[in-house]
């Protein structure tokens, strides 16, 4: 009976939390500053975040996106499956301002970091732009050889060897089978583990 009590208790909480409507917060410290060319890495809550977490063993973050100067204006571009902007918007490559990438409605956790070198930055950051531009779709068979879609670590690896930059080096290649997630793909922390980057702020 004690057993029952203390499942059903937990029913509850878990029905209460899922029902609660919390305001939609940005995580991203305001004093951040952001630049041309950062990798931005967060933790989501969904399905698919969870489903990459359980495959990354060695990873903290669930996507990773790149950090692009448009006109003046800095924006996300990252790749990224169940994030629609209108009814009928199928899964992309995304422009997103980072209140929104950061924001609470798809992180828990999140972090910044930095390449070493501003001029490989800004070309990585440019074929990043690129891709968004052409829209891309979200790669949903994790096919590094075919770069006409992509999955996030797919788009920010690609961007960077555009810049002369290996972020993965002799990390990645490894095989999901997973009901809804299945191929051979780069993991976040196979992007995050490179010397490269270095981190310059976690929230």
């Amino acid at each position: 009976m004690h057993i029952k009590s203390s499942f059903f208790c937990l029913f509850i909480a878990i029905l209460a939390t899922a029902c609660s409507h919390s305001p939609v917060l940005c995580l991203l410290p305001a004093d951040a500053e952001l630049k041309e060319g950062d990798v931005v890495f967060r933790r989501g809550g969904g399905l698919t975040s969870h489903a990459v977490l359980v495959a990354d063993r060695k990873g903290q973050y669930s996507h990773v996106g790149i950090v692009v100067d448009s006109c003046g204006t800095l924006l996300v571009v990252h790749a990224v499956p169940g994030e629609p902007d209108f009814e009928g918007d199928p899964d992309r490559v995304k422009a997103d301002r980072p209140e929104h990438f950061f924001s609470s409605e798809y992180t828990s956790i999140g972090e910044v970091c930095r390449p070493r070198d501003e001029h490989a930055a800004a070309v990585a950051a440019q074929a990043a732009w690129q891709a968004y531009q052409r829209h891309t779709l979200f790669d949903h068979d994790y096919d590094d050889s075919d770069t006409t879609k992509m999955y996030c670590t797919e788009l920010v690896a690609y961007a960077y060897r555009h810049a002369g930059i290996d972020l993965v080096e002799d990390r990645g290649g490894h095989y999901i089978n997973l009901p809804f997630l299945q191929g051979e793909c780069v993991y976040p922390s196979d992007i995050y583990q490179s010397d490269f980057l270095t981190s310059v702020i976690k929230f």
